[in-house]
C-alpha cells in the first residue's frame, strides 16, 4: 500500500493564551489598563503611543515564552561545549546501579568475572550454644555446664554463606596442575570482589567448586534429507549442555530495551563490565534439581534439521547406580548434571544411517561457541544511555526594544535629526528613560534563563542566584545613568542585587528542589540545625547539602554495604574512607563533616601542650592548625588543667564559627582600623602598620581578663591579606574542623573461627547477658547486630534533641533486618585520664583488632578480640546533666531537661 504524504497545515485558530501569544497579552495589557487609567486614557487604537509601547513589551514577551519553551537539550548546553548537559546528570549507570544486596545481585557480580560461568549462593550454617544459667557460649555443647541442660538454647549464626562455583571450560592443553592453579586465582578474585561489595552484617566463609553428575542420552535421530549431520549434531551436543548447565550470556543495552526492560530496570543490581544479564534468566539457571527425559526430547526437536526421535532414554553414566524411573533421574544436592561420555547418537535420513565425521563436528561446536562470544564483546562496548545533544541557542542575548520603534519616536539608532527642538530631545530622553525600566526587567529575565543550567545542576558553580546583565546597545545610554559597569556583568549584578539578594536561603531552596529529585530532604535537619545554631546554620546547611549531592552516587549506591576489611594495607583500616556506606550516608544527613574511620578523641588540628611557668609548675596551652598544619588560632591563658585549656579552646572555635562571611567582607569594603571589632573579631594594627586580629567574647566586658579568647599571631602588610585570612579561617573552622565521627562494629566479623576444628574457648565468645533465657530478647549477640559509637561530649552530640533526631535517622537508614547498639561515649581528651576515657580505649582497641584481622580470613586474633570486646563492654551511654526545678523561685530558668533514662541528676 502506497504511503500517504503528510502535508504541513496551517491551523485557523493559533490562539494558545499564554506568553507565546501575542494578541492574548496585548488583550490583557489593554484590560489592566483600563482597569488603572480607564477615566482618563480612552483612545486604545494601535496608532497610540502607549499601545505601541504595550505591543513592544508583548513583542518581547513573546520572545522570552520562545526561548523558555525551547527543548530542554538546547536550554542546557553551552557555547563552548555542545555536550555540557553530560555534566548535569548523574547517569543512568552511575545513579540506578547499587552494590550487590541480593543473592541474585552477587551470582551477577560473580559471572561477570572471567573463568566464571555460574554461581550459587548457599547459606553457611554453624550452631551456637548458650548457656542462660552462666551467660556462656559455645560451639560445643560439651563444653558448657551438663547440669543445664534446661538453660543451654541453641541458635544458628545468620549472614554467613558459601559460594559454589562453576567454571568455565579450560584450554585442553592446560595439565591438572595448571587448571588448578588458575582457578585458586579465580577464587582469590571472587573472594576480593565480595569484601569490595559485602552487605552490612555479612560475610563469605567458603568458595567451592560446584560438583558434577554425569548423565548419559542414547539416542536415535531422523533429520531432514537437506540437513547437515554433523551441524545438527554440534547443536544437539550444545543444546544438551546448556540444558544441564545453562550459560548465561550478557546482553548490550539496546538488546535489554528491545526486550522490553526499562532503564531502571536494566540498570538494578551491581554494575558490571561485561553487559547487562537478563534476571529472568539467571533465575532459570539454578541449580537442576531433576532431568526429565521430557525436557530432553523437547530440546532436540526445537533443533533445526532434526525430523524426529526414534528412541531414547537417559541414565546414570555410573552404571553401579541403579535408575528408579525411566523418565526422570535426580540430581544430588549441590551437584549440577554434565551429558556423561558414554552418551550415544545415531543419526539417520529415512532408514539409512549416518556416519558423523568428529572432525567436523567438532570445527562446527567451536564456531557456535565463538559466535556467543562476539554477541559478549559487543554487549561489553554499549552499556550507556545516550544523552540527547542540544544546540546552543543564545538565551541570554537581549536588544533593547527602543531600537524597534518606529523612527518617529526618535529613541533608536538613528536618534532625532539635527533640526530637533530641545524640548524633543528632552522628551525622547524621558521616554528612553522610562522604558529602560522595563527593558533591565526583560534583559535579566533573559540572563536568569542562560544559569538554569548551573543553578539546576548537580555539578552547578553557580554562587548567585540574582543576575542582570548590561544592555549594549542604547544610544546616548551613558546620558540616561551613572555609575553604570557595562562592560563587567558581574559588578553590575553586585551592584544592583548586593541588598536584595538573600543568596544563602535562595541557594538552600533551590539545593532543596534537587534533592527532592531523589526523593531526599533535610526538613527537619534544618529546622534542628536552626535551632541549635540560629540564623548562622543556613550557611552550615548549605554546606551539607552541597556535600550530600556531591557524594550521592556513593551514598545511594553503597547505602546497604560493609566496609572491606579483607587483606587491606593499614592506611586503609585507619585514618580511612574504607567505612560502610550507612555510615557515609548518615554522616551525610547529619552534616557530619569527616566521616573517616580515626582517632575522634585527639583531632589532628588541635594541639594542647604544657609548659613550665616560672614557678616552675606545669601549665596547658593550645593551638589550632589548619589542613596546612599553620597555626591560625592560639591561646592567650596560662591553664591549670587539661580540661580547662579544652574548655577554652571550644569556646574560642564557637565565638569564630557564628561569623558570616559577609559580614567580614562588608567590614573590609567600609574600612576597617585598629579596635575596629567585626562580630567577635577584634583588628589589630601594630606600631609599624601591619594588621593581625584576635578572637573576643562580647557578652563580657573589655576589662575583664577573660575578654579576648584567642589569638591570631602573625600579622599582614595589607588589609587586602588580612580579609583573606579571616575568610580562610572562618571557612575552615565551619566546614573542615571537627570533632564529631561515627564507628560502626559489626557484631558477625567478631565472631570466633566458624571453620576450625579445635575447641574454642568460651572467653573468644562475645559475653551475653540472657536472664536464664526468660526474656524475650534475642539470645545471639552475632547476627545481624552492629554497635554504633558516637563522642557523646561535642556541641551537637551532646544535646539531647539532636541525639533524638540522629537515633531516629540511624534506625531510618540501617537495613531493617540490623538491631543497633547505639552508644554516645566518651570524655574530651584531658577531662578524665586516658585509662578511664571509653571512647580512648575503644578506638586503640579496634584499631589493634582491624590491623590485625585484616590477613586472617576466618581465623580471629585472640588478643586484639579480647581487648575489643573488653573495650565494647566498657562503653556507657553519657548524657547531658540536668537539674531539678526549684518550685519556690519563680524566676528559676531550666536550662537541662530531667528526662527518665537519659539524664545525669545534679543538684538544685
Amino acid at each position: 500500500m502506497p504511503s500517504i504524504t503528510e502535508h504541513i497545515k496551517i491551523p485557523k485558530k493559533v490562539a494558545t493564551n499564554d506568553d507565546l501569544d501575542f494578541f492574548y497579552l496585548r488583550k490583557k495589557g489593554i484590560a489592566y489598563i483600563e482597569q488603572l487609567g480607564g477615566s482618563l486614557w480612552t483612545d486604545f487604537n494601535s496608532h497610540d503611543p502607549g499601545i505601541t509601547i504595550l505591543e513592544m513589551l508583548c513583542y518581547a514577551i513573546t520572545d522570552l515564552g520562545m526561548r523558555i519553551n525551547l527543548p530542554i537539550e538546547d536550554l542546557l548546553s553551552s557555547k563552548d561545549d555542545v555536550n555540557a548537559i553530560a555534566g548535569q546528570f548523574y547517569k543512568a549507570s552511575e545513579v540506578f546501579p547499587t552494590k550487590a544486596v541480593t543473592e541474585l545481585d552477587y551470582r551477577k557480580l560473580f559471572i561477570d568475572i572471567e573463568g566464571v560461568k555460574n554461581c550459587w549462593l548457599l547459606k553457611f550454617e554453624k550452631t551456637v550454644y548458650a548457656d542462660c544459667k552462666d551467660d556462656k557460649l559455645s560451639y560445643d555443647i560439651e563444653m558448657l555446664n551438663a547440669g543445664h541442660e534446661d538453660f543451654i538454647k541453641p541458635f544458628v549464626l545468620n549472614g554467613l554463606y558459601n559460594l559454589l562455583v562453576d567454571f568455565d571450560e579450560f584450554e585442553d592443553t592446560l595439565s591438572d596442575e595448571e587448571k588448578e592453579v588458575k582457578k585458586e586465582h579465580i577464587k582469590a578474585v571472587i573472594r576480593s570482589t565480595y569484601h569490595k561489595n559485602r552487605n552490612l552484617c555479612e560475610d563469605l566463609i567458603h568458595i567451592n567448586e560446584i560438583d558434577t553428575q554425569a548423565i548419559s542420552v542414547c539416542a536415535n535421530i531422523e533429520v531432514g534429507k537437506e540437513a547437515d549431520e554433523e551441524l545438527v549434531h554440534a547443536k544437539v551436543k550444545l543444546a544438551l549442555n546448556t540444558y544441564f548447565s545453562p550459560s548465561l550470556r550478557f546482553y548490550s543495552i539496546k538488546e535489554m530495551l528491545e526486550k522490553g526492560y526499562t532503564p531502571d530496570q536494566i540498570f538494578d543490581g551491581p554494575l558490571l563490565k561485561n553487559g547487562f544479564i537478563d534476571t529472568q534468566e539467571l533465575k532459570a539457571a539454578e541449580l537442576r534439581k531433576e532431568v526429565r527425559l521430557s525436557d530432553i526430547i523437547k530440546v532436540i526437536m526445537e533443533i533445526e534439521g532434526v525430523v524426529m526421535i526414534k528412541d531414547i532414554s537417559i541414565g546414570h553414566c555410573d552404571t553401579s547406580r541403579e535408575l528408579e524411573n525411566d523418565w526422570v533421574i535426580c540430581i544430588d544436592e549441590n551437584k549440577k548434571p554434565i551429558l556423561c561420555d558414554k552418551s550415544a547418537f545415531s543419526y539417520y535420513k529415512g532408514v539409512l544411517p549416518l556416519n558423523l565425521n568428529k572432525t567436523q563436528v567438532a570445527v562446527y561446536l567451536e564456531a557456535l561457541e565463538k559466535e556467543a562470544l562476539v554477541q559478549q564483546e559487543i554487549a561489553k562496548y554499549d552499556k550507556e544511555l545516550a544523552l540527547p545533544k542540544g544546540r546552543y541557542a543564545s538565551p541570554d542575548a537581549y536588544t533593547t526594544i527602543q531600537n524597534d520603534f518606529p523612527d518617529t519616536y526618535g529613541i533608536g539608532q538613528e536618534g532625532l535629526t539635527a533640526l530637533a527642538t530641545t524640548q524633543r530631545k528632552s522628551q525622547a530622553k524621558q521616554l528612553k528613560g522610562y522604558l529602560l525600566f522595563f527593558d533591565k526587567i526583560l534583559a535579566g529575565y533573559f540572563k536568569h534563563l542562560s544559569i538554569v543550567k548551573e543553578l539546576l545542576s548537580i555539578n552547578g558553580t553557580a554562587t548567585k542566584t540574582y543576575v542582570t546583565q548590561a544592555i549594549q546597545d542604547i544610544k546616548g545610554f551613558e546620558e540616561l545613568v551613572t555609575d553604570y559597569p557595562v562592560t563587567d556583568d558581574d559588578l553590575l549584578t553586585e551592584k544592583l542585587f548586593r541588598q536584595l539578594d538573600n543568596n544563602i536561603e535562595r541557594r538552600n531552596k533551590i539545593l532543596d528542589h534537587l534533592l527532592a529529585r531523589f526523593a531526599e530532604k533535610f526538613g527537619d535537619y534544618s529546622f534542628l540545625m536552626n535551632i541549635l545554631y540560629g540564623s548562622e546554620a543556613n550557611e552550615v546547611i548549605l554546606a551539607n547539602k552541597e556535600a550530600f549531592l556531591k557524594d550521592y552516587k556513593a551514598i545511594s549506591s553503597e547505602r546497604g554495604c560493609g566496609f572491606n576489611y579483607y587483606n587491606q594495607a593499614p592506611g586503609q583500616l585507619w585514618d580511612t574512607d574504607n567505612i560502610s556506606g550507612f555510615q557515609k550516608r548518615v554522616a551525610r544527613l547529619m552534616g557530619v563533616k569527616n566521616y573517616n574511620r580515626r582517632h575522634l578523641t585527639s583531632p589532628p588540628y588541635i594541639e594542647i601542650y604544657t609548659q613550665l611557668n616560672p614557678a616552675n609548675e606545669t601549665i596547658y596551652k593550645w593551638r589550632i592548625r589548619n589542613g596546612s598544619g599553620q597555626v591560625i588560632l592560639s591561646s592567650i591563658t596560662d591553664y591549670n588543667t587539661q580540661r580547662n585549656a579544652a574548655e577554652a579552646l571550644n569556646f574560642a572555635v564557637s565565638q569564630v564559627v557564628q561569623i558570616q562571611k559577609e559580614t567580614v567582607i562588608k567590614a573590609f569594603q567600609e574600612s576597617v582600623v585598629s579596635d575596629t571589632i567585626i562580630d567577635t573579631i577584634l583588628i589589630r594594627v601594630s606600631d609599624t602598620g601591619k594588621y593581625s586580629f584576635t578572637i573576643i567574647n562580647q557578652k563580657i566586658s573589655k576589662t575583664s581578663t577573660n575578654y579576648v579568647v584567642a589569638k591570631h599571631r602573625k600579622f599582614y602588610n595589607t588589609t587586602s591579606q588580612l580579609k583573606t585570612v579571616l575568610i580562610d579561617i572562618i571557612t575552615f573552622l565551619k566546614f573542615e574542623f571537627t570533632k564529631e565521627g561515627m564507628f560502626l562494629v559489626e557484631h558477625i566479623l567478631l565472631r570466633p573461627d566458624v571453620i576450625q576444628e579445635a575447641i574454642v574457648p568460651s572467653d573468644m565468645f562475645m559475653p551475653i547477658c540472657t536472664d536464664n533465657c526468660e526474656s524475650c530478647n534475642p539470645i545471639d549477640p552475632y547476627s545481624y547486630r552492629v554497635s554504633i559509637v558516637l563522642p557523646g561530649y561535642t556541641y551537637r552530640f551532646s544535646n539531647h534533641d539532636f541525639r533524638n533526631f540522629m537515633e531516629q535517622v540511624i534506625k531510618e537508614e540501617l537495613p531493617s533486618h540490623i538491631l543497633p547498639r547505639i552508644c554516645w561515649v566518651g570524655a574530651k581528651r584531658g577531662e578524665v585520664p586516658d585509662d578511664e576515657n571509653d571512647l580512648l580505649c575503644f578506638e586503640n582497641a579496634y584499631k589493634d583488632y582491624l590491623l590485625a584481622k585484616t590477613t586472617l580470613e576466618q581465623a580471629q586474633p585472640t588478643a586484639a578480640l579480647k581487648a575489643l570486646m573488653a573495650a565494647m563492654s566498657k562503653l556507657n551511654t553519657i548524657y547531658p546533666t540536668g537539674r531539678l526545678l526549684d518550685c519556690d523561685d519563680e524566676s528559676d530558668n531550666l536550662e537541662g531537661r530531667i528526662i527518665l533514662g537519659q539524664t545525669n541528676l545534679g543538684t538544685l
